[in-house]
């Protein structure tokens, strides 16, 4: 009875214990997240609804299959911005960042500097979901070289690394920071997705967590999750720093 008390006063039923979404897809047409910016802000008024209340928004940079520039993000965010505020939404924070893939042109783009970065200089990076890419130790130091501070998205999610979970802790000590999805551990993504999460929460490799979220099936999936309390019991007990670092 004292620890159902106990976990009713952090929250459980909602999300505010994490506070600012890190990973989202709600920037209009630019990705395979929401196409239209009305859709974005109904996204964020209902994660506002469970707890958040800022959001970090990462549309993907992927050579030819998403070959968005901080323009085009920038310009896609105004639109956002623009639906908000005639929502009354204009005070709610939001920042436009990136996904980048760790792709043929990451070193390019990396080298000309400029990228979309969180704030503090933090880098959301993702791996090909097929392949680890060759010379992901020398990148990743390289990242850091230029000044950021690499987050890998949802390593969980990375078939390779199925059967190696060593590589999870090699990813910690290159100095990424380690995102979870906040669906992997549902099954949402598959038995060893979830399997592979379940590893990294039990042995507290995880520093973020972001919802990922591209369209309407995953947010209701996300609503349900953290409303039934599960979120919260899978890793509400983890040292995360969405507020620590995001505000």
């Amino acid at each position: 009875m004292l620890f159902n008390i106990f976990k009713s006063k952090k929250g459980s039923s909602d999300i505010s214990w994490i506070g600012t979404d890190i990973h989202s897809h709600l920037l209009p047409g630019i990705d395979d997240g929401v196409k239209d910016a009305n859709t974005g802000v109904s996204f964020i008024k209902r994660l506002m609804d469970i707890g958040y209340h800022q959001f970090i928004v990462t549309p993907h940079i992927y050579d030819e299959v998403h070959p968005n520039t901080p323009e085009t993000i920038n310009r896609a965010h105004e639109k956002l911005y623009e639906v908000m505020e005639q929502a009354g939404m204009g005070g709610v924070y939001t920042h436009s960042a990136a996904e980048y893939m760790l792709g043929q042109q990451f070193g390019k783009l990396l080298a000309a500097g400029g990228l979309k970065a969180f704030p503090d200089n933090h880098l959301l990076v993702e791996m090909p979901y097929i392949a680890e890419p060759m010379q992901l130790d020398s990148t990743i130091f390289d990242i850091g070289i230029k000044g950021y501070k690499p987050i890998m998205a949802h390593p969980e999610r990375y078939v390779f690394y199925f059967n190696k979970p060593e590589a999870y802790h090699r990813l910690k000590e290159m100095g990424c920071l380690l995102q979870l999805n906040i669906l992997s551990p549902t099954g949402y993504y598959g038995k060893e997705v979830a399997k592979a999460a379940q590893y990294m929460i039990k042995n507290k490799l995880y520093d973020l967590v972001g919802t990922d979220l591209h369209h309407e099936r995953h947010l209701n999936k996300i609503i349900k999750y953290v409303k039934s309390g599960q979120a919260y019991q899978d890793f509400g007990h983890l040292d995360l720093k969405n507020k620590a670092l995001f505000g």
